[in-house]
């Protein structure tokens, strides 16, 4: 599914759109097995905003997706940095635990410490 963007109503404001998904899954590339996590991507847009029935229809397409954590956190920010342009953009996934161990991949688009950018959480 591709993403969808729409003009930005306020392009010269430094502001931050924060889009939190609980209930992302994708499959072990490994074992097979469901992997479930929360999504959250904080973003200052640039010219293009991320439309959400597009971004709702693009993420559930990694449902039947065989795909590491690390790999599907920084494809998530690959697909939006190329769709909407941010002037700064975080995605990060906090996935279940599995085998005792639970994980959190941060992947990170421009400089955080600019004075666009909100500070990083």
């Amino acid at each position: 599914m591709a993403l969808e963007t729409f003009p930005n109503p306020h392009p010269d404001r430094h502001y931050t759109i924060d889009h939190v998904v609980h209930e992302f899954t994708s499959v072990c590339p490994k074992t097979g097995q469901p992997d479930f996590a929360r999504i959250r991507i904080r973003y200052v847009p640039g010219p293009r905003c991320v439309e959400l029935k597009s971004l709702k229809l693009y993420l559930q397409g990694f449902r039947d997706k065989g795909i590491f954590y690390e790999d599907v956190t920084n494809v998530i920010l690959n697909d939006l940095v190329a769709a909407c342009s941010p002037k700064w953009m975080q995605v990060k996934s906090r996935w279940s635990t599995r085998g005792g161990i639970h994980s959190v991949i941060t992947a990170g688009h421009g400089r955080p410490d600019s004075p666009a950018s909100p500070s990083p959480s």
